[in-house]
């Protein structure tokens, strides 16, 4: 596997990828990948209407800071002058990159004429990406589906509009929208998308082993992959992905000791950014993910009454000691730490 990718005049030091994902990927959680060793983590999906009129939960999910080696800003919306106008704030606010959403399937953002809508009305989709594409220096991207159903697969034709637009890489998820997340991605159909165009294709969906991104990779012929709900609870999964299919070996996965500072590490760095209680809140869901995917205690039950125990706690103090006392005999710099001498790369992302 080459080190890298180039997307226009960036360079990302991995093909690894990590997907924007709303409620997900905020600023603590790229920043914690960020350091793990993940080389491209993008924000949430940012609504280019509402970051232009400053609604502050959405200038928030665009949040940038220290920490990060590259800036991934994604926008939705469906119109075009107001996509412009975010790029611009996009560009502005420091994205190194700035990748527009076709490809979201909720029916909140379809509904509204956004995301993987779009690939019903090419040539809006077009509009969209010819006007952002004009109005920043920072190279545009794509983020698609295969189209909107089975009748309808349009991914190759609406990349090739987006590369004699001038967009530096696509990519390309391997279900239509009517399915959803269900079913199984089908990477071999994004190898019609890689060779109808010469810019990098991306492939996305139900990767989550190095087994299964080898064969995607091999399917797809894409350049590159990107991750997304497999990082639940694995921020980690990029980098260690990256090494697994750099040395042709099998995935590894933190220990006790490491996994329990990644978490903690994890909720400082949202307590940091958010404040309390919010950031215990927004930090919640993370936690069921970490205790999911822990392979302690060995009985599932046993993590599943856990899980429900931890998330009900109230301070991030007692979140410590329980975790520290689930996982392993306490250790004293985490389980008597308390909040403060939060580490100095989550402080910069106040």
């Amino acid at each position: 596997m080459n080190a890298g990718l180039q997307i226009g005049d960036v360079r990302i030091a991995g093909r690894v990828l990590m997907a924007p994902m709303t409620g997900i990927t905020d600023l603590p959680f790229r920043v914690l990948a960020s350091r793990l060793g993940a080389a491209y983590v993008a924000t949430e999906m940012v609504a280019s209407a509402e970051l232009a009129r400053g609604r502050p939960d959405v200038v928030r999910r665009a949040a940038v800071g220290g920490g990060l080696p590259l800036t991934v800003i994604q926008l939705v919306g469906g119109d075009p002058e107001v996509m412009a106008e975010g790029a611009r704030m996009a560009e502005k606010a420091g994205a190194d990159i700035i990748d527009l959403n076709f490809g979201c399937p909720a029916k909140e953002v379809t509904g509204a004429a956004c995301g993987s809508a779009l690939m019903r009305t090419p040539e809006r989709a077009t509009a969209i990406m010819a006007a952002v594409v004009a109005a920043v220096s920072r190279p545009v991207t794509v983020k698609m589906r295969l189209g909107w159903d089975e009748n309808s697969h349009n991914a190759a034709e609406l990349a090739r509009r987006a590369a004699d637009l001038g967009v530096a890489a696509v990519t390309v998820h391997g279900r239509t929208r009517k399915q959803f997340y269900t079913g199984i991605a089908d990477w071999g159909a994004v190898a019609e998308v890689k060779q109808a165009v010469s810019i990098p294709v991306i492939v996305n969906g139900d990767i989550i082993t190095a087994e299964q991104a080898r064969e995607a990779l091999t399917l797809s012929g894409a350049d590159g992959l990107m991750l997304g709900r497999g990082v639940y609870g694995r921020p980690w999964l990029a980098a260690h992905l990256e090494q697994a299919l750099a040395d042709g070996t099998r995935l590894q996965e933190p220990g006790r000791e490491e996994r329990l500072a990644i978490v903690i590490e994890h909720l400082r760095g949202s307590v940091a950014f958010y404040g309390l209680p919010l950031g215990l809140k927004m930090f919640r869901k993370h936690l069921g993910w970490y205790i999911e995917q822990a392979p302690w205690p060995d009985d599932p039950l046993e993590r599943r009454a856990a899980k429900a125990r931890l998330c009900r706690l109230e301070t991030p103090l007692e979140v410590e000691q329980a975790l520290s006392a689930l996982w392993r005999p306490a250790v004293d710099q985490f389980s008597n730490s308390g909040v403060e001498n939060l580490p100095q790369l989550v402080e910069a992302a106040r």
